[in-house]
């Protein structure tokens, strides 16, 4: 049975001279919290639009500045070892921490200190002594940071603030230091400041050319769902609101806090689609409404409000609590990015439940304006997917076996999963941090960008000297220096005998920390990003675990069905394990490499597992949420598991289709352009979207409902008493 037929307006009696109903109603319904939501902004019209114009107006002076003001840094795991060493060596030993600049001098004409060598060095060493966020600058030195043929220097510029400040240092100073080069002298900044400054630049021009791509698509697949120009443009005028307004939000919030770069990377993209879901099934309904059933505007938009109102705030809710859970890996860089994704769906889905109902209702009949010809704009109901449902009912294990087969095929290669921490691969070829590291690596050796930093207190400097030289993993390490107050400590450098992302580089930490005096820290950027893979691999299970709960909960309440809450919790893990399935070959063994032009670094980034996995089952749920909700709508009016089924899929269907190709095409277009960290995230949120939405919701799913009848709703009496009534039934 339609929802849009159910609640009916009395025209008939209106006709006869009867009195209008209530201002929201329609005779004799009353409308819910949302849409007396709905109904009080149309009437305040003013004071709502002024205050979203304060909001986007104010808060948009300070979004051109996220880029400039956001940073990379942050990505270390909070009370490890490693993090303690870079305090200890940023406060005692000049600043020679791992937030460091090494700029590297390289002469291909001789001796590097020699002649313009000499020149180009002095030149240098200017510019860092006149920058005030600089601690100490210290000179090559034979034997330590003077290559043994003469031809490669590094000069040492000491971290004079925190992480994130020195990655802006590292952005202000590079182009300044590459232009010291000469005939013959080339010069490149590089270390772990300068990789982040790098990888911020190249994944802007990626966002940028990603963004370029995707709206025009995201654009054309909304044109085709609403069939007409007007309608489609309002998802993407609510997004931008919403984007605005979260930009400006960040830059403030990073002055009390710092925040990542890549916070408002996930926030642009995460608010795109999710903004585009919501408006897509606040629209449909509205116009259903409206267009189809006839009612009034402001009834319309208070069945709208109650219905697809209700589900994108259960979704909005969902979303916010998957990433949540994120929140709990003690890393400042993941925590900032949760929480700019998390503000970014606050404000759409903000905008969405206050903004997009005013416009809907101001706009009224013009949505329709610029249609395509075979639209019809009061169509609710999808007859293609109504009759898919029909099929479905039909043959549901026939069409469930075929699904979970493909999952499971698609799925397997997880077994052979392997992370670590990013690589210098990440970087582009010629970016300055990239070239800086393969010349240190060619004249210091093999594991000298990855140099570790011991300290120690001076009593244990021989015991900590005697470790390193005996070790199988140091090819050498240098004399034991002095801190430069009276701290009482020493800091050894020793250089590991891999590369900074070979996976021997961890025994080899392992062993030294077992090894070494007990006063000793072993620090340097290589052990950083090794100790945040281990506080990520121990936040994995405990990140997932509390993102299943909370969903499972939130489903529980919104749904008042245990089995079916339990069943499209579940669901999700067949897309996510299925997603990472395919990254897995594409990732870690290279295919189609070539065509997505990364380098392979042979495993998945270390990040990913438990960040995507957090917005992989976020966007689910949304999907889970939207179809469920207009099932359990379908069966509180009829109590027929077929008409919640098959009318779930005649209602929401096409809604989660469309939405499904947004996001399909707004995540492969980060897939396309720029450094490996968004390819990553743009295949595999692109192809879980892609399994979710066209798989598990639109076939899986609705065979679930079908396989248990009436079992999928039934509730014991005492969860329904504790449980608060929630109905998705206008009135």
């Amino acid at each position: 049975m339609s929802t849009t037929t159910t609640t009916t307006t009395t025209t008939a009696t209106q006709r006869a001279g009867a009195s209008d109903p209530a201002p929201g109603t329609a005779a004799g319904v009353r409308p819910g919290p949302l849409g007396r939501l709905g109904v009080w902004v149309t009437d305040n019209a003013k004071g709502v639009t002024g205050v979203w114009l304060i909001l986007i107006i104010g808060l948009g002076a300070f979004a051109p500045q996220v880029e400039q003001n956001l940073s990379g840094a942050g990505w270390q795991a909070d009370g490890s070892e490693s993090v303690a060493a870079r305090e200890l060596a940023q406060e005692s030993f000049g600043g020679n921490a791992s937030s460091a600049i090494q700029v590297v001098v390289h002469s291909t004409d001789g001796p590097v200190t020699d002649g313009a060598g000499a020149e180009v060095l002095a030149q240098v060493t200017a510019v860092l002594e006149d920058e005030p966020r600089i601690a100490d600058v210290v000179a090559p030195m034979p034997g330590a940071t003077l290559s043994q043929d003469g031809t490669t220097a590094i000069v040492l510029a000491g971290a004079g603030t925190d992480t994130n400040e020195m990655v802006r240092v590292a952005t202000d100073l590079k182009g300044d230091l590459q232009d010291l080069s000469v005939e013959g002298v080339q010069v490149n900044p590089t270390g772990s400041s300068l990789l982040w400054s790098d990888f911020n630049e190249a994944n802007l021009e990626a966002m940028l050319t990603s963004e370029m791509i995707s709206w025009p698509v995201t654009m054309a697949i909304l044109v085709l769902a609403f069939g007409a120009l007007v309608a489609a443009g309002l998802p993407l005028l609510l997004t931008l609101a919403g984007l605005v307004a979260s930009a400006g939000s960040l830059v403030l919030i990073n002055e009390l806090v710092p925040v990542s770069i890549w916070a408002m990377n996930f926030a642009m993209m995460f608010a795109l689609a999710l903004g585009i879901d919501y408006a897509l099934f606040l629209v449909v309904r509205y116009r259903a409404s409206r267009m189809g059933a006839g009612r009034s505007a402001r009834d319309a938009v208070a069945e709208t409000m109650d219905t697809a109102g209700k589900a994108v705030l259960l979704s909005g809710a969902t979303v916010l609590i998957s990433l949540s859970a994120v929140m709990l890996v003690p890393s400042p860089s993941f925590r900032s990015m949760a929480g700019g994704i998390m503000l970014s769906v606050v404000f759409v889905l903000a905008a969405t439940l206050t903004l997009l109902p005013l416009v809907l209702f101001k706009l009224d009949h013009k949505i329709n304006k610029l249609s395509l010809p075979w639209v019809n704009s009061g169509e609710h109901r999808s007859a293609r997917f109504a009759a898919w449902g029909e099929r479905l009912w039909r043959r549901p294990v026939v069409w469930g076996l075929g699904s979970l087969v493909v999952l499971a095929v698609l799925a397997a290669p997880i077994v052979g999963l392997t992370t670590a921490m990013p690589s210098i691969k990440v970087l582009p070829e010629d970016s300055s941090a990239r070239v800086g590291y393969d010349l240190v690596q060619e004249a210091f050796g093999e594991g000298a960008p990855g140099t570790l930093q011991v300290v120690a207190g001076e009593q244990d400097a021989d015991a900590a000297s005697a470790v390193l030289a005996s070790d199988a993993g140091i090819a050498g390490a240098m004399p034991a220096v002095p801190a430069s107050d009276d701290s009482g400590l020493v800091m050894i450098q020793a250089v590991p005998t891999v590369d900074p992302s070979d996976p021997a580089l961890g025994a080899t930490v392992d062993r030294l920390r077992s090894d070494l005096p007990t006063s000793a820290l072993v620090g340097g950027a290589a052990v950083e990003n090794l100790d945040l893979k281990t506080q990520l691999d121990e936040s994995t299970p405990l990140v997932i675990g509390v993102v299943l709960v909370l969903g499972f909960l939130l489903l529980l309440v919104a749904l008042q069905a245990p089995l079916i809450s339990l069943l499209g919790t579940l669901a999700s893990l067949l897309s996510t394990a299925a997603a990472f399935g395919v990254a897995r070959l594409v990732f870690q063994e290279g295919y189609g490499s070539g065509l997505l032009g990364f380098e392979p670094q042979g495993f998945l980034d270390a990040w990913a597992p438990v960040f995507f996995f957090a917005m992989i089952f976020a966007i689910a749920m949304d999907y889970t949420v939207f179809l469920l909700a207009s099932a359990k709508e379908h069966y509180e009016r009829s109590g027929d598991p077929k008409d919640a089924m098959v009318g779930s899929l005649a209602h929401s269907g096409r809604v989660i289709f469309a939405a499904g190709a947004v996001m399909v095409a707004v995540f492969l277009t980060f897939a396309l352009s720029g450094p490996l960290p968004p390819k990553e995230m743009g295949i595999v949120l692109g192809v879980a979207v892609l399994l979710d939405a066209f798989l598990v919701r639109l076939v899986l799913l609705p065979v679930m409902l079908r396989l248990t009848g009436r079992a999928a709703w039934w509730s014991p009496a005492w969860l329904r008493r504790v449980l608060p009534t929630i109905t998705f039934s206008h009135g």
